[in-house]
């Protein structure tokens, strides 16, 4: 059984807690490198196998690594090099499908250019196939994001500047990444369009979150396609906030709901945000501020559980420096606990990223320059 706690906010309200997310793992690194090891990102394949990339700037110039555990967590593999350019690969994003073949992929300036790459991995990490390239433009192309679908379709968003400024664009593959559509531009704008996300959920409607400073303010911008990528909506602007908004991340949950965080100046210190909707991004909730600390709240990231939770991570400077911090919702976003503290190190604990198993299981990495570069760390909660 799972035991509860009745927690009084201000005006009465009662937020309901499930003790049981409570309890997480003393963190662990997973890297010990003579270069920098930051910006990790993760995922969970359908059998339960947790994958973990990063950049590693120990080779001279960042190159992309990876590792994995079988055991949930317990146990990782030795760490495994997957890119070997002439230049610079950095912002890996990793996706697994239904039949859990792991889809990567991150920038790389081998042309003399910023330009994406793809690889895959057909046996769960076991082995991974050449680099392809994604992209050919005169400008830079950088910050993509990975999204598949229930029939393993692959779908990845970027930003470019091609165009004098920053552009969304779009690609995607189905067949596990043999072969891929032409680039498609989704935004044009006389601003910048920076950091896409995407997620698809079980219709196959493909849902794209940016931020964009158009109106002379930051924003988040939402746009979907329900014919898998051939055509999309108009842009709308889903936040309308006084301070900037960036960073934004969404997912589905079980029911089809769609969950957006993001982190916002609005209050006069940044602070994160949620909202939802329930028709597929048709209409949306309002803003929902889900912090209140006196430093600043960055970078959230966002999953769904088997349950339908929601678990959200960010890391803020309240204690003095940067920490990771963790908050659930458990009826859909419309309440949430408290926030919880989920790293104490002397250095800066920055960037985290989350992930949930079949069975609840949370999966959580960042990283932290304790060791006097920044080196990855992971933490679980375990049911």
């Amino acid at each position: 059984m799972k035991r509860i706690r009745l927690i009084f906010l201000a005006m009465g309200s009662i937020l309901i807690v499930q003790m049981g997310l409570a309890d997480w793992t003393p963190s662990r690194r997973l890297t010990w490198t003579a270069g920098a090891s930051p910006v990790p990102q993760i995922a969970v394949d359908s059998i339960g196998i947790i994958h973990l990339v990063w950049p590693d700037y120990t080779p001279g110039s960042p190159e992309i690594y990876y590792r994995r555990s079988k055991d949930k967590g317990s146990t990782w593999t030795t760490k495994q090099r997957l890119t070997w350019t002439s230049s610079d690969s950095l912002y890996a994003v990793i996706a697994a499908d239904t039949s859990s073949r792991i889809h990567m992929v991150w920038q790389d300036m081998t042309s003399d250019n910023c330009d994406l790459y793809f690889k895959r991995s057909t046996n769960a990490g076991g082995s991974w196939s050449t680099g392809q390239r994604l992209t050919w433009t005169s400008g830079y192309s950088f910050a993509p994001a990975i999204a598949v679908d229930s029939p393993d379709g692959i779908h990845v968003v970027w930003q470019d500047d091609s165009p004098g400024n920053d552009e969304i664009y779009y690609k995607q593959s189905t067949d596990a990444g043999a072969a891929w559509s032409t680039s498609k531009r989704l935004t044009w704008t006389s601003g910048e369009s920076r950091l896409p996300d995407v997620a698809a959920d079980s219709l196959g409607t493909l849902h794209v979150v940016w931020y964009d400073g158009t109106p002379g303010n930051d924003e988040i911008y939402y746009k979907r396609s329900t014919d898998g990528g051939a055509t999309w909506s108009p842009s709308r602007n889903l936040t309308l906030a006084v301070g900037a908004c960036r960073e934004p991340a969404i997912t589905v949950d079980p029911s089809g709901t769609l969950h957006l965080v993001w982190d916002s100046i609005t209050p006069g210190d940044w602070e994160i945000y949620h909202k939802k909707s329930t028709d597929g991004g048709a209409t949306w909730s309002v803003n929902q501020r889900l912090t209140w600390t006196s430093g600043h709240s960055y970078a959230p990231s966002i999953a769904a559980d088997s349950s339908g939770n929601l678990h959200v991570v960010w890391y803020d400077d309240q204690p003095g420096n940067f920490e990771v911090y963790y908050k659930n919702s458990t009826d859909g976003g419309a309440t949430w606990s408290a926030s919880q503290r989920l790293s104490w190190n002397s250095g800066r604990s920055e960037y985290p990223v989350i992930a949930a198993d079949a069975s609840g299981n949370l999966h959580v990495a960042w990283d932290d320059d304790t060791p006097g570069n920044y080196e990855i760390y992971y933490k679980k909660n375990a049911h």
